[in-house]
């Protein structure tokens, strides 16, 4: 299957299970009394808003190379991350002035059954975030990876959460507002998380050097074509779920100019039959010595 596929049908489950958690925390957190809770279901409502988009961007993603974008249009996938940086601050901005106000203005204390809610929630979000960093992996997709630590931010809030009702609960009388607290908190490590996801996507659009084991496999595979003295430069840089490779082939100075091209191509051939992720193999001849 495509990775492109892959990619939406994962980014639509993770999605739907945002939807409806969003819905069970909000309905918790009010009846519950419990603005962690509250907080939370903010956090899986951006979530929604965001997994949309990341929808409509992985369609553009997908679109093959053009006149006007040669390598494709899959430079998309980083500039997502950066509006779900974007979405993620302003969740975190918004529980932290709500937390905040509930701290100043306390009211009455959590619910001991919004524990049961929260401990299911945090099994399932860090359950979403494996899964979602496993696809990550397999499709090579910046847009999975940030979707991924959007579940992983979600199971922090929860554990906060229940951290927060558990000392409300357990201290009693005059601690209501350590449920807020804990929302308080969480708003701080989202922002944290927010940072450590975009810190990959701002290499990819910068075009940052990230990829010695596939130069490695990439300079190991050429070595078994024939015709194939060397390689020298290589260089990767990813656009999309896609890696573009410059690459520098050695061969026999002494052979046709036509041989050299054929090698080339034979080469170009092998190592997309070897590596699928490859998108666009430029590969540049020159003679020994």
């Amino acid at each position: 299957m495509p990775h492109q596929i892959i990619a939406r049908k994962t980014i639509l489950l993770s999605l739907v299970s945002n939807f409806f958690l969003a819905i069970i925390k909000f309905t918790a957190g009010i009846l519950g009394n419990s603005y962690a809770l509250i907080a939370d279901a903010i956090e899986s409502t951006v979530d929604v808003f965001s997994s949309i988009l990341m929808l409509v961007g992985l369609e553009f993603a997908a679109k093959p190379a053009d006149k006007n974008h040669p390598y494709g249009h899959g430079k998309i996938e980083p500039l997502l991350a950066f509006v779900v940086v974007l979405f993620l601050v302003f969740s975190a901005g918004i529980i932290a002035y709500g937390s905040i106000q509930n701290i100043l203005h306390p009211g009455p204390g959590p619910k001991a059954w919004t524990l049961w809610i929260l401990a299911a929630i945090i099994f399932w979000k860090e359950g979403c975030f494996q899964w979602l960093k496993r696809k990550s992996i397999t499709t090579h997709s910046t847009v999975l990876l940030a979707e991924a630590w959007h579940h992983r931010s979600d199971a922090i809030t929860s554990l906060l959460a229940f951290i927060g009702i558990v000392a409300a609960l357990v201290l009693g009388e005059g601690y209501e507002m350590m449920d807020d607290y804990a929302a308080l908190l969480a708003s701080g490590i989202i922002v944290y998380n927010s940072f450590k996801l975009l810190r990959p996507a701002l290499g990819e659009i910068m075009d940052e050097h990230l990829y010695e084991d596939m130069i490695d496999d990439i300079r190991s595979a050429a070595l078994k074509v024939k015709g194939v003295v060397d390689t020298e430069k290589c260089f990767i840089r990813k656009a999309g779920m896609k890696y573009q490779v410059d690459l520098h082939l050695i061969v026999d100075g002494d052979i046709t100019v036509r041989a050299g091209h054929d090698i080339a191509h034979n080469l170009q051939d092998y190592l997309h039959e070897q590596m699928p992720e490859l998108g666009s193999v430029i590969i540049h001849v020159e003679p020994k010595d």
